[in-house]
């Protein structure tokens, strides 16, 4: 089966058609998501937080970047696979953002990358493309960049940090990035954005103008009823459903209801009477 390629998703954006993203951090899901009919699954950093535990994205390194990559990319046959760049993986120069792609390219399987920043990290995407590795863009609410945002804050609310960011999607595109993400950004904002590059544009937070939209799938699933980003709509309560089960779980195994005879098995008869007649 063929996967879905770059350019495939340039051609939906020309035709008008709304491309939807998810997350996937293991073999089991993405094959949902792929069975589903997902045409790009990210492999995000955002594992750090909704899988490893961690209260931001910083700590992940590329090695939790390959392994979760490798897994997602063996559950998939169609979707087109990104690999998150962690934090520090291309900050220090265009030849470790080489290297460490290359990784997620060769070892992990992807069929691109993703990382953050506008001008600043256009060279980087530059070398690259030029290598064969196609990127994705990531500006507006970049979470690598949280500590100096002074936290989770809506990004490109000024007309003066609107036009960078602007300029950040033109640096981006010119640079040779095949889709830009658009995170927590106005949504007058994000439309200015998907008019002016001619570049997929897909919004997380970024309200419905963009080319299309991706999603933490823990965010949309409900697996953490505690926590909803405002930019997230609950699909379904998972945490909730899964907790029934454990308790019915619980309480079958200590009434002696689980396992039954069905859940069991079973030695035939001239079996079990020469176990009888040796023990």
């Amino acid at each position: 089966m063929k996967r879905v390629s770059i350019h495939d998703l340039k051609a939906m954006k020309k035709r008008g058609e709304k491309i939807a993203m998810l997350t996937a951090y293991d073999y089991p899901t993405a094959r949902i998501l792929d069975e589903a009919g997902v045409p790009i699954i990210l492999v995000g950093d955002s594992l750090g937080m909704v899988v490893l535990g961690y209260d931001s994205t910083l700590p992940v390194t590329m090695d939790d970047m390959v392994h979760h990559t490798k897994a997602v990319v063996r559950g998939s046959q169609r979707a087109h696979v990104v690999g998150d760049m962690p934090f520090m993986s291309y900050q220090t120069g265009p030849e470790d953002a080489l290297r460490n792609a290359g990784r997620l390219m060769q070892e992990a399987g992807a069929q691109s990358v993703k990382l953050e920043g506008g001008r600043t990290v256009a060279e980087t995407v530059r070398r690259l493309v030029e290598a064969g590795i196609p990127v994705m863009g990531h500006i507006g609410l970049t979470p690598q960049s949280l500590h100096q945002f002074g936290g989770y804050k809506v990004q490109g609310k000024t007309p003066a940090a609107a036009v960078k960011l602007l300029n950040d999607a033109r640096a981006l595109e010119e640079a040779g990035a095949y889709a830009i993400v658009l995170e927590t950004i106005p949504a007058v904002l994000a439309r200015l954005v998907t008019e002016r590059v001619s570049i997929p544009t897909i919004g997380i937070g970024a309200g419905p103008h963009c080319d299309g939209q991706v999603q933490v799938l823990h965010d949309m699933l409900g697996l953490y009823p505690d926590f909803a980003p405002k930019h997230a709509k609950q699909y379904a309560h998972l945490a909730d459903e899964a907790g029934r089960a454990v308790r019915e779980y619980l309480a079958e195994v200590a009434e002696g209801r689980f396992p039954t005879e069905k859940e069991s098995f079973m030695m035939d008869e001239a079996a079990l009477s020469e176990l009888t007649h040796l023990v």
